[in-house]
């Protein structure tokens, strides 16, 4: 009965000392973790383009630029408006055959902007060649530095470029109709050209 009464004893005293090890082995891991975590979260503008670790290799974020940009495109339209409005060129409302083609052409203008092998000599002091893409376009890159950059990002992306695309043709539209859908009409073919060619390779592929 001693024997036993004295490993009861051992074997609880062990546990004791185990249980307490646990628990302060579990303490230590969050205070380690609570101090290595920031206080509170920074959302200013100036951290947006921050150089991380996990995005060292992300291009920096051009905000001066890209509001010079902006302020460009909010100014032009600014001026466009109050032009068209002193000449009362608004109309109540855009049929929807003049959405329709506006919508096509400005597809397919930002991707001639942005994208056609052609109009590379328009975008070269921008951008640099990066490689072939297919269907007559190309990838490249911006290069530079400052507003040189910021315009490399936007005649580089067709989607950046759609919103400059559509304004430009709306106000063409207002002060110029008949020429406006007269070109619009002829990027609106080739838009369907493109889309045409395409299932004929891939109809020609399955063949």
């Amino acid at each position: 009965m001693t024997g036993q009464a004295g490993s009861l004893d051992a074997g609880t005293a062990w546990q004791a000392i185990f249980h307490a090890q646990v628990r302060t082995s579990l303490r230590c891991s969050y205070v380690n973790r609570s101090r290595s975590q920031p206080a509170a979260a920074d959302f200013s503008v100036e951290k947006y383009g921050a150089k991380t670790r996990e995005k060292e290799e992300c291009d920096e974020q051009l905000l001066a630029e890209y509001a010079t940009l902006l302020g460009f495109y909010i100014a032009s339209a600014a001026v466009l408006t109050r032009l068209a409005t002193e000449k009362d060129r608004f109309p109540r409302r855009f049929s929807l055959l003049d959405l329709a083609l506006l919508g096509i052409a400005t597809h397919k203008l930002s991707r001639i902007v942005a994208k056609d092998r052609i109009t590379s000599i328009l975008r070269a002091p921008f951008v640099t060649y990066i490689c072939s893409a297919g269907a007559g376009e190309v990838e490249e890159e911006p290069r530079g530095r400052g507003i040189q950059r910021g315009i490399g990002h936007l005649v580089s992306c067709p989607y950046c470029m759609a919103p400059w695309c559509a304004t430009a043709l709306a106000f063409s539209l207002l002060f110029a109709p008949r020429a406006t859908r007269f070109f619009a009409g002829i990027l609106a073919s080739v838009a369907a050209s493109d889309f045409l060619q395409r299932a004929y390779l891939a109809a020609k592929d399955k063949t």
